[in-house]
């Protein structure tokens, strides 16, 4: 499918299956595409942060690839993470992703050791000049310890070397920084920002982002994609009640006892047990070493579960 510009709605970043012994459960892929493309999404992120994408090895990735684009069929846009610490590691993945049929990268900084905004910018450069496909940056500084300065992605973005900005900083005025520069900075055109987050949704798109990468929506897509065509028709009323509705549903990622695991395993593992409580996947493992919800814990994610409508 060819990526649309700007690409816009609501684009899960869908979680990735697993078997109880850690392989990529295609089966259960293949019913969480269903689940999402059912609903409406626009489009499908794979390999970023909800996909366990650090978890898994270059074999799986490969795997979640092939089997999403297989699946999709060119229904909608595929977006695939190309994720590592340095320049030449990404653009191995990005090699990789493409040749099995990703739509676009999705590319955080280089991390691991502190990077220079000129360095970030020549990452860039250098993986948009290899890339057969559109790059999309990543802002997650919680997970890359860097925040991508919105200078330097208008910068980008007015050179045609990004094609969008999925924001997962939690930076509201940054993002507003990067949706206004897109508007009034000539030369830039066709791109697309994204937020990632799932309880500030209605908040971005009045301030006019194009559109959301919320993890949430691979629990219930439903609700994103009638938030998203809420706000586009001006009705604010009901786009704040859908997005309050979620605000409680997003409750089930601090499910996990902080005193035995981190929040990546309470969040993932959460977003995993209602997917198997919704009948939508087999088995709700999170990849090692994340730290497995107890019974309790995940009778506390069926109780969100009932409270959104989705039980």
């Amino acid at each position: 499918m060819t990526f649309p510009a700007p690409l816009s709605g609501v684009v899960p970043p869908v979680c990735t299956p697993l078997t109880p012994d850690r392989e990529v459960d295609v089966p259960s892929l293949l019913r969480l595409l269903d689940h999402l493309v059912g609903a409406g999404v626009h489009g499908l992120f794979v390999l970023g942060s909800s996909s366990e994408a650090a978890f898994l090895t270059d074999r799986q990735r490969v795997r979640v690839v092939e089997a999403t684009v297989a699946h999709v069929a060119g229904r909608l846009p595929v977006l695939a993470g190309a994720i590592d610490m340095s320049t030449p590691r990404v653009l191995d993945h990005v090699a990789s992703v493409t040749a099995a049929g990703a739509d676009a990268v999705v590319v955080t900084a280089p991390f691991y050791a502190r990077t220079h905004p000129a360095e970030i910018a020549r990452h860039y450069r250098l993986i948009a000049e290899a890339s057969p496909v559109p790059v999309v940056a990543y802002d997650i500084p919680v997970a890359v310890h860097t925040k991508l300065p919105s200078g330097v992605v208008l910068e980008l973005a007015a050179e045609g070397v990004l094609a969008g900005l999925k924001d997962s900083s939690g930076d509201l005025a940054a993002f507003r920084e990067v949706v206004t520069g897109v508007r009034e900075q000539q030369g830039i055109t066709d791109f697309s920002v994204l937020t990632g987050s799932e309880l500030l949704v209605d908040a971005a798109l009045a301030l006019g982002a194009d559109g959301a990468v919320p993890g949430l929506a691979n629990v219930d897509p439903d609700g994103y994609v009638r938030l998203d065509r809420l706000s586009r028709a001006g009705d604010s009323d009901g786009a704040r009640a859908e997005q309050e509705r979620l605000c409680a549903l997003f409750g089930l990622v601090g499910v996990g006892n902080p005193g035995r695991m981190g929040g990546s395993s309470s969040a993932l593992g959460a977003f995993k047990a209602a997917l198997h409580l919704r009948g939508v996947i087999d088995c709700p493992v999170t990849a090692e070493p994340q730290v497995q919800l107890s019974a309790d814990e995940v009778a506390g994610v069926r109780t969100f579960l009932v409270a959104g409508g989705l039980l």
